[in-house]
């Protein structure tokens, strides 16, 4: 008998543990699925850190913690988290991350925002005829699962897609560069760029005064990667003066977004409210019964983070 312990928000209790009690019954395993499990009993926990856990060190026999978050850098800096820790990578998850990037980069892309000014105004702008996508170039920061799955739909629709990441990457139809060497001339192409870096030391504020002014004169940000990567006050700076046209933003450094935050009456900029990648609780818990059954039968433990990197 296995045992799992649900340790995320409660409104989400009910709908986890009986689709992870299902998947796991699909995949052959019987298991025990609770919020209140003596700890010393515990072999998984599903996690999130708006959930009642903060201490684990009492859950010594616990062969891995899941985060039902694709960000795990609020999990990392628990001291007391000693056991091997699985970030969430879902089919849901990435298709919603698809479906919200591609979304904005035709909005900017087709100029919708012009074309919505001009009919307030009951003016007929036969001079907004968009560019083909092919004379676009998207640059996408970061090439993770969620980057690359976004690169690919991005190069179907048949947009000029360059990538930058930490390390090497190779992806078809698009342009990749990496390392401190790579970001600048990444920067330098991108009419729009998209932010899909995890936030780290080294990316916290990438997107300064100095990155920003790279951009294309009037370039578009999409984030919806995380808040702490752009400078907030050097968005603004550039908005202002030109250097930007516009900045969807769906992540924040302090999330709700405050009511009195100058990015909520900003002209250029557009505020989601951190919608872009919601983890749907059907796919999520197919995956976390999937890498239980998979650590089970002897197999490493699926997206493991590095504790050194950060994610």
């Amino acid at each position: 008998m296995i045992r799992v312990l649900y340790c995320g928000a409660a409104d989400g209790r009910d709908a986890y543990v009986e689709a992870i009690g299902r998947h796991l019954t699909t995949l052959g395993l019987s298991a025990e699925i609770s919020d209140d499990l003596p700890p010393d009993t515990v072999d998984y926990l599903v996690y999130a850190p708006s959930g009642p856990v903060t201490d684990l060190r009492p859950y010594v026999r616990a062969k891995a913690v899941l985060s039902l978050w694709a960000g795990v850098e609020k999990i990392v800096v628990n001291p007391t988290l000693t056991q091997p820790l699985a970030r969430m990578v879902d089919p849901g998850l990435t298709q919603g991350m698809v479906e919200w990037v591609v979304g904005h980069v035709l909005r900017h892309h087709l100029g919708i925002d012009a074309h919505r000014a001009a009919q307030a105004e009951r003016s007929w702008r036969e001079d907004l005829v968009p560019p083909l996508a092919s004379q676009r170039t998207v640059g996408i920061l970061g090439l993770g699962t969620l980057g690359q799955a976004s690169a690919k739909a991005l190069v179907g629709l048949g947009f000029d897609v360059v990538g930058w990441s930490r390390t090497a990457k190779s992806l078809p139809g698009v342009s990749t560069s990496h390392g401190t060497g790579g970001l600048l001339p990444t920067l330098q192409k991108s009419q729009i760029l998209v932010l899909l870096l995890p936030e780290t030391l080294a990316t916290t504020n990438l997107l300064d005064a100095t990155a920003l002014a790279a951009l294309p004169e009037g370039a578009v940000i999409l984030n919806p990667g995380r808040g702490p990567l752009i400078d907030d006050e050097a968005l603004i700076a550039a908005l202002d003066a030109g250097q930007l046209s516009h900045a969807t933003l769906d992540v924040f450094r302090e999330e709700p977004l405050p009511v009195d935050h100058p990015y909520w009456t900003h002209p250029k900029i557009t505020v989601t409210p951190h919608i872009a990648s919601a983890t749907r609780t059907e796919t999520a818990s197919a995956e976390i019964a999937g890498n239980i059954a998979g650590v089970e039968a002897g197999h490493p433990l699926r997206h493991a983070v590095n504790r050194d990197l950060g994610y």
